[in-house]
């Protein structure tokens, strides 16, 4: 019996504006509406919203709330904000990083919102609540711990681009309150009824809504979090307001190609039920100053620790825009012409391109005069062997063979990290 498709709940705003859709992750969903290389250099460069209420949300509460998380979740709440040495989490803070299985294969990926004591929110990909649900069951006997599975019962979009923060400026009750002391990664406000705080984040239209400053695309954006059956007008009340600023609507196509050249996996794609180590994202472990173990056990810990054997993932970046298809017959050799791995993601960033050796971006501040990127393709490996960076690699399908470099970054000027800045006309810059 075939599976129901689902749709989210601006599915027929996508349709009536010809967005072209498909199936990702069990929900019918845009790929593009006007091209995925217009939507990725308007985000670069100006800013695109996406419907993104296609993921899933948990909530966890109660006073054991903190303790399942610490055990179940890679990151070590108790030093995970801030600058270095790092403190707890606190309320109106957010986290990112993974849940593991017993053998430290990723079960999936998260942001771990804390809400206030004893409350917390996880949001995870689509398809991925119940299956978190069951994981945190499975570990919380005994504990004075509630799960709510909150999948399909919230309305989620994000802005993203560095004209997010003035385009929302247009439509925010309160801009200066929200804006002020809104660093990377903390959140204001509330969607549900029990969670609203006092201090909260309110639209001119009066809904009430939960802004976090994450995205998934490298660029200062915000995601935003609303009752369902604000979604729509909250939706198009932002791309009313960013019409003077060159805002489009975007599908998952430019979200793919943007969180590449940003660095940030796919879950289940760029990481899976293989060890979760010797990747970019060992960030997301909670290491010790020295690196020579974690600062807290958790599940799966042990296994990574312990692990000698598993195989190694890099980001690459190619000579042009050409890509190789990501399939079982897609090959990494090395320069003995030897299969050592395979191609987990393969995209084109249409903003970046190379001069003299080094990568531009369209938004680099010191690009040469006249920079006109065509795009590189970029994307992850994961191979057998240990390589370094700058390592020459040939990626192989059905089609082509081309030659790719290992590299640690790939697309410069990247603006998340940005500080917003409400007066004197700018939108932000550099955080300190």
């Amino acid at each position: 019996m075939q599976k129901e498709i689902k749709k989210t709940q601006l599915n027929l705003w996508h349709a009536n504006h010809g967005a072209n859709m498909a199936d990702f992750g069990g929900y019918e969903m845009p790929l593009w509406y006007s091209s995925a290389k217009t939507e990725h250099l308007t985000v670069l460069t100006h800013a695109g919203v996406f419907d993104t209420s296609h993921m899933a949300v948990i909530t966890v509460e109660g006073a054991d709330a903190f303790t399942l998380l610490q055990l179940c979740f890679s990151r070590d709440l108790t030093r995970c904000t801030g600058p270095i040495p790092r403190g707890p989490i606190v309320p109106e803070r957010c986290v990112y990083g993974v849940f593991l299985d017993e053998k430290g294969g990723v079960v999936d990926d998260a942001i771990v919102y804390k809400i206030k004591d004893e409350r917390y929110m996880c949001v995870v990909n689509a398809g991925m609540g119940e299956i978190l649900v069951q994981q945190l069951l499975k570990y919380s006997s005994r504990m004075d711990v509630r799960l709510i599975n909150l999948t399909d019962k919230v309305g989620k979009m994000d802005i993203q681009g560095p004209l997010s923060a003035k385009i929302l400026r247009k439509i925010l009750k309160n801009p200066e309150e929200v804006y002020e002391n809104f660093p990377y990664f903390s959140f204001k406000g509330g969607f549900h009824a029990s969670s609203i705080p006092k201090d909260t984040v309110i639209l001119k239209n009066g809904a009430n809504i939960l802004l976090s400053r994450t995205g998934y695309t490298g660029e200062l954006g915000f995601e935003i979090f609303s009752s369902p059956s604000q979604l729509i007008e909250i939706w198009e009340m932002v791309l009313k307001a960013g019409e003077e600023f060159g805002i489009l609507p975007c599908g998952l196509a430019a979200r793919d190609s943007l969180r590449v050249g940003a660095m940030l996996p796919l879950s289940h794609q760029d990481m899976g039920n293989w060890p979760f180590i010797r990747n970019p994202w060992v960030f997301a472990l909670p290491y010790n100053s020295d690196y020579t173990g974690f600062t807290k056990e958790f599940i799966g810990s042990r296994a990574i620790q312990e692990n000698r054997e598993c195989d190694y993932t890099y980001a690459f970046v190619g000579n042009d825009l050409r890509k190789v298809r990501v399939s079982e017959k897609t090959e990494v050799l090395d320069t003995d012409n030897r299969v050592v791995g395979t191609v987990l993601t393969c995209v084109s960033d249409m903003g970046i391109g190379r001069l003299d050796g080094r990568i531009y971006s369209i938004t680099s501040l010191d690009k040469p005069e006249g920079f006109n990127p065509k795009g590189l393709s970029c994307g992850f490996i994961k191979v057998s062997n240990k390589l370094e960076m700058g390592h020459v690699a040939e990626l192989r399908d059905t089609r082509r063979s081309i030659k790719v470099r290992v590299v640690d970054s790939i697309r410069p000027n990247l603006t998340a990290r940005k500080q917003i800045v409400t007066v004197q006309g700018s939108t932000f810059k550099d955080q300190g």
